[in-house]
């Protein structure tokens, strides 16, 4: 019996040392090269240089946006604690050099986790943490001379953003700005399985416009430095380093004269409409506005503005909290919203082209006679002109050109007749509605910009998806009324409460007054300038529907030329060749003998033809908003499209028009010099020397 434990023993004993020899073979063979991979890791950390960002250069060559050189003052933490008093000292006298309190320092330097908020640093812990960017070089000077009194404390040269505004320019809206990387980023970067660039929290990341939208091309490839660190996370030496890869250039297609100009044209159109009265001896607050300006043949964007607008260089060394609140104030009215291709609203009469090709396409003659009386009667409601008289009987031509609504409402109540009204054939065709799309609209143009509004058709389609999403609140609106409002406003409050009980019975059907409001750029349709630009090209250039864009070619930190974008594949509209040269002709007479004569009073219309459409588009609750598109020349070789709105601003005519007029004769040289050499876009791109400054095309 006492033979078998002894043996029972020894097979156990014999067993575990198998067990461990077998352990001790494979950590040393088989597992031996990760864990010494492991080991290493534990050894080494990686400290990450950001590499500086590439330019962004307009279609001369002049940066939009680049680097600059500055003085950065940072702390190695490690070098801190290593002090007998863990750098207490050392903070204090930094901060009397600053002229800022220790306490503001100390907290610069804490980690930043769930419970420490800014200030705070998220970066690497081996980093040395930025204090204060731009320091005067005296004081760069005054510290690495007296070393022994701020161990740990650096001064570098860095490269920093900078947005230089050429001639003034802005294109706020257009570039971006560019700010610590979110989590979203990170993790894009991440899943994405990039390695280099590196993406971490404290690096930069374009946040909006082409700094975004192209961030990965400017961005470079970051030095990494690898550290030898002891157990206790002491740096004992560097490993090796690896120096950052500055980004790569950006050539667009914006001319940084015609944006400065166009940026200042708007803002005189804003200025015009406020010193301007309405029939109810009011002044137009004018509180937003924008201009697209764009090559009819390419969909190149020369130039493209919003106001209000905003600083990128704001966000340069990271926003103060007093700028982003004051930017993101309501009372600021959203500086932050690309409103040429982000946001739109009823394009007013400057929609008419769509109708009168509608018409046409529908069987309209363009020799009938059209009554253009005061008011169109629909149902038990009058839908009168805005800008125009009664004519009397008139042809399409003339109706677009003194933009006789009366006119367009008929038209379109005959159109919505013709598909069984609000008892609808199985497939109404809709003509007015079918040839927006087919123009592009309620669709989003491809431009390459992050934020780009698709724009909306209020056809019969969204009519009832519009009222299955507010049909409850219609419902209740129709119950309780609007008891806040009635206090100070009964009239509206009881408009309001009639408006929803109506919606929340019959809000699905389509009914005529839809179709007359659609057909004069009224109603639930959004169109966004750009949009609008698109569709003026297309007429402009004989029906292709160009592809906006902004990026033109990218170029290494050389001048080596990587790629040039081209724009994509683009269709025609399925509109007839007669049809476009029609609202060609009828166009040009808008500017000779129709709404934008006035604006085209004294230009040279025999060697310069322009084509053009006021708007004046009205908001239930606002005052109007003037809109203005055109083109010129107007001739066989046309190349800009000029579309500008004001929010609340009033007439086309009277406030955008006189700007959109003096764009379009700072790009063609009526009565100056052309900006732009020989008044065209230039066909080569830019050259880089290799100091990184640009060369003109040739």
């Amino acid at each position: 019996m006492r033979a078998q434990r002894v043996l029972v023993v020894q097979v156990v004993v014999l067993a575990m040392m198998l067990t461990l020899g077998g352990r001790l073979w494979y950590l040393q063979t088989v597992a031996s090269p990760q864990y010494v991979a492991a080991a290493s890791a534990n050894t080494v950390r990686e400290m990450i240089t950001p590499a500086p960002r590439g330019l962004i250069l307009d279609d001369q060559g002049r940066p939009l946006a680049g680097d600059r050189s500055r003085i950065q003052l940072s702390v190695d933490r490690a070098a801190l604690a290593a002090q007998p008093d863990r750098g207490e000292a050392v903070l204090d006298r930094l901060a009397g050099l600053l002229r800022t309190k220790p306490a503001d320092l100390r907290h610069a330097l804490r980690t930043c986790t769930a419970k420490v908020k800014a200030p705070c640093w998220n970066g690497s812990p081996y980093q040395p943490v930025p204090l204060a960017g731009d320091i005067d070089p005296q004081l760069a000077l005054s510290i690495s001379e007296r070393r022994e009194l701020y161990p740990g404390v650096r001064t570098d040269q860095i490269a920093v953003r900078e947005y230089t505004a050429p001639y003034g320019a802005n294109a706020a809206h257009v570039l971006g700005y560019v700010s610590s990387a979110n989590a979203d980023q990170s993790g894009a970067q991440r899943s994405a399985g990039r390695l280099d660039p590196r993406l971490g929290n404290a690096d930069l990341a374009g946040q909006t416009g082409l700094e975004r939208q192209y961030d990965d091309l400017l961005r470079g490839t970051p030095g990494v430095t690898r550290l030898a660190v002891d157990h206790l996370g002491n740096v004992l030496g560097t490993v090796d380093a690896t120096p950052a890869v500055p980004g790569n250039n950006l050539v667009t297609t914006i001319d940084a004269r015609v944006q400065a100009i166009a940026e200042r044209e708007l803002l005189a159109a804003i200025d015009r409409a406020r010193t301007v009265k309405d029939f109810r001896h009011r002044t137009y607050p004018a509180d937003s506005g924008s201009v697209v300006v764009l090559d009819v043949n390419t969909g190149a964007v020369v130039a493209m503005a919003s106001a209000p607008t905003f600083d990128p260089a704001a966000w340069v060394g990271g926003i103060k909290p007093g700028a982003y609140a004051m930017l993101t104030d309501p009372s600021a009215n959203s500086p932050l919203l690309p409103r040429a291709y982000g946001s739109g609203g009823p394009p007013g009469s400057t929609f008419k082209v769509i109708s009168t090709a509608a018409a046409l396409g529908a069987g309209y003659s363009t020799l009938s006679k059209y009554d253009c009386n005061r008011t169109f009667r629909i149902a038990d409601r009058d839908f009168g002109n805005f800008e125009s008289e009664a004519y009397g009987p008139i042809t399409l031509e003339q109706a677009v050109e003194v933009s006789c609504d009366t006119v367009f409402y008929k038209i379109a109540y005959e159109m919505w007749q013709n598909d069984g009204g609000l008892d609808p054939v199985a497939h109404p065709l809709d003509p007015m509605q079918t040839m927006a799309k087919a123009f592009g609209l309620g669709a989003p143009t491809g431009i390459d910009l992050p934020g780009e509004l698709a724009g909306r058709i209020a056809d019969r389609d969204w009519k009832q998806r519009n009222w299955q999403a507010t049909k409850q609140r219609d419902c209740d609106r129709a119950r309780t009324g609007y008891p806040d409002l009635a206090a100070t406003a009964p009239t509206r409050a009881a408009f309001l409460q009639r408006l929803a009980a109506d919606n929340c019975a019959r809000g699905y059907r389509y009914g005529p007054g839809d179709a007359a409001n659609f057909a004069i750029g009224q109603g639930d349709t959004i169109v966004t300038p750009l949009q609008l630009a698109r569709v003026y090209a297309a007429i402009a250039n004989g029906g292709t529907l160009v592809r906006p864009y902004v990026a033109k070619a990218e170029l290494a930190p050389d001048g080596r030329v990587l790629r040039q974008f081209k724009p994509a594949g683009v269709p025609r509209v399925a509109v007839d060749p007669s049809t476009l040269a029609y609202l060609h002709h009828v166009l040009v007479g808008v500017t000779t003998a129709g709404t934008a004569a006035g604006v085209y009073a004294g230009w040279p219309s025999d060697a310069v033809p322009v084509a053009a459409k006021t708007g004046t588009a009205e908001h239930y609750g606002q005052q109007p908003s003037s809109w203005f598109a055109s083109y010129a020349p107007a001739g066989p070789h046309p190349r800009y499209a000029v579309v500008m709105t004001v929010s609340q601003g009033g007439t086309g005519s009277g406030t955008s028009g006189p700007s959109v007029r003096a764009i379009e004769a700072a790009l063609l040289g009526v009565d100056r010099a052309p900006v732009l050499p020989h008044g065209k876009p230039p066909v080569r791109l830019p050259t880089l020397n290799s100091d990184g400054t640009s060369r003109k095309p040739e």
